[in-house]
């Protein structure tokens, strides 16, 4: 059993029941909670499920909520690199193949967040007759905008093996986010805490690791082809409600990621938060 998954997180904190999908040898952790619409919530990364906690609390009474860790995230079994492929394609197979478990076929909203924009827009854009509304929260779903530089430190965490080393012997990565990722309203000791619970050692820090590494930015890179082929199908769900809610000081998806959305669906409802950082919701 992976250390993670046995980890305590306080019940105030986050109230749900845990289940778990079989994945070929290794364990999916997810909520499904309440009735309703399905409303499918996918994070990104240092993240888990955890960060939409109280959208699920509060949204569970009139939803079927369903919110997943991605293997090697939050309580996910972490697996080594010999036994789950950590790339996009993989991470857009386990949505599909949860939901499809779930019988989770139809008028679908999507809440996607970081990586969630990817793997979920993944989904979305190969089963667009499914998908009935997407909210979208610092995010993306496209190659960097035009004349976009991916930000130095997130260069220098994918290429640099002294970083690599860092981010798993110290946890680096997801610590600073937990501190810069709320600009308006820090998060208390107890909620950051929670965010890290479970990243507690080398080994389960790979998934953080392997989604820095995992960004496309050349067309030999492995999840280069699949961005550009979700990036490409966007233009099929041009007629599908879209919400996006955007923190302001987001130093990585900042407003030329914004601006890229709201060229892509021109009809979407925007609403900006200025001192918000990159966990909006927090």
């Amino acid at each position: 059993m992976n250390p993670a998954t046995v980890l305590e997180i306080p019940r105030n904190l986050y109230d749900f029941q845990s289940r778990y999908l079989e994945l070929g040898g290794y364990r999916l952790h997810f909520l499904d909670e309440g009735r309703g619409d399905p409303l499918v919530m996918v994070h990104g990364n240092p993240s888990w499920s955890f960060m939409y906690r109280r959208l699920a609390s509060s949204l569970r009474s009139r939803f079927r909520v369903i919110v997943p860790d991605h293997i090697g995230c939050g309580f996910s079994d972490k697996p080594d690199d010999s036994v789950y492929d950590y790339i996009l394609e993989s991470r857009i197979r386990d949505l599909e193949t949860l939901l499809e478990t779930l019988g989770v076929s139809d008028n679908i909203t999507l809440a996607l967040h970081d990586w969630g924009g990817l793997i979920g827009m993944g989904y979305a854009t190969r089963h667009p007759d499914r998908i009935a509304r997407i909210i979208l929260l610092n995010t993306a779903a496209f190659h960097l905008p035009e004349g976009k530089r991916l930000h130095w430190s997130i260069l220098y965490c994918r290429r640099s093996r002294l970083a690599g080393y860092m981010i798993r012997r110290l946890n680096l990565f997801a610590r600073i986010a937990s501190r810069i990722g709320c600009r308006q309203n820090p998060m208390s000791a107890r909620v950051r805490k929670a965010y890290l619970a479970p990243y507690n050692n080398w080994e389960n820090r790979r998934a953080i690791l392997r989604f820095i590494q995992d960004i496309p930015l050349e067309p030999s890179d492995p999840s280069y082809e699949p961005v550009s082929e979700i990036e490409k199908q966007l233009n099929r769900l041009s007629d599908i409600p879209v919400l996006i809610c955007w923190g302001e000081r987001d130093f990585v998806f900042d407003l030329e990621f914004l601006k890229e959305w709201e060229r892509r669906f021109p009809a979407a409802e925007v609403h900006r938060f200025p001192k918000a950082g990159h966990y909006v919701l927090e």
